[in-house]
């Protein structure tokens, strides 16, 4: 989703896959909006502000910014995936919104001027980055001194069974190993101390950050397992490459765990998002 790699961000280049996740808006608003809102205020995103949206994907945190922003501002969404900029167009036309443009940008790469952005942003995309600091580096350059870059990241697989689950099951039915250290994946940037890091040799100064709990609900086990089937993209190419008895029984076994998560209102997931922070 991010910048072109063989594995992860890969993932998200092609227009089924931007379709997929085109369809999942409404539940990652659900999940994210109210975090999203905290990015926003930690990058001084604000009336009038121009803002740089670094591997936007559909736009969803794009199109919360350029509203924000108002008619004065102005808001640019790069992705590496011209498909999943596309929905991105489309949502902002939808939604009456005439100061939001895209670009097919590589986030390890920013074509774009020195200081000319008031703030940027990134969320739930600079973990699947080959080299986050690279993308946080050229996020460094290309904000304004004096200003902020903000992004939001997962943090620990094990605060996060809604992704970590099917994955560990996935995983261990198949064989297949997690990411090694400082290789892209849903968790890479989540342990204590990373992300701060990772900021810290990109240049930056006063760099924080903060924990924030977040709810995926579903209304039934059916719904969720749906919902995984539909979009969640790295666990529809993990299953591919099991047998057609592992993935019974992988589909099985999730469904199992994720109901454990029912209660009257439905099926509730409790995860967990990291906001970093840094100034130029």
């Amino acid at each position: 989703m991010a910048t072109k790699t063989p594995d992860m961000s890969e993932t998200y280049l092609s227009r089924d896959k931007a379709d997929q996740w085109g369809r999942g808006k409404q539940r990652r608003d659900a999940a994210f909006g109210p975090a999203t809102e905290q990015l926003l205020d930690l990058a001084g995103v604000q009336a009038g502000s121009r803002v740089l949206d670094v591997a936007a994907g559909t736009g969803d945190s794009s199109l919360m910014a350029a509203r924000r922003v108002g008619p004065s501002g102005h808001v640019l969404a790069v992705d590496i995936s011209a498909n999943m900029l596309k929905e991105a167009d489309e949502s902002a036309r939808e939604a009456g919104l005439t100061n939001l443009d895209t670009r097919v940008m590589n986030a390890e790469k920013l074509e774009l001027e020195t200081g000319s952005f008031d703030g940027v942003i990134c969320r739930i995309a600079l973990m699947l980055i080959p080299d986050p600091m690279k993308a946080l580096t050229e996020m460094h350059r290309v904000v304004k001194s004096g200003e902020k870059v903000a992004v939001m990241v997962f943090s620990a697989a094990e605060k996060n069974p809604y992704h970590s689950l099917p994955l560990n099951i996935v995983r261990r039915l198949g064989k297949i190993p997690s990411p090694a250290p400082g290789k892209p994946g849903m968790f890479a940037l989540g342990r204590t101390g990373v992300l701060e890091d990772t900021y810290k040799q990109a240049g930056f100064r006063d760099v924080a950050a903060q924990a924030i709990s977040i709810l995926w609900t579903r209304a039934s086990t059916s719904e969720a397992i749906s919902v995984y089937k539909d979009s969640y993209a790295v666990l529809r190419d993990l299953m591919a490459k099991l047998s057609d008895a592992d993935r019974e029984l992988a589909w099985k076994e999730i469904e199992q765990k994720v109901g454990q998560f029912g209660g009257p209102n439905g099926v509730e997931v409790p995860g967990e998002v990291l906001i970093g922070v840094g100034t130029k």
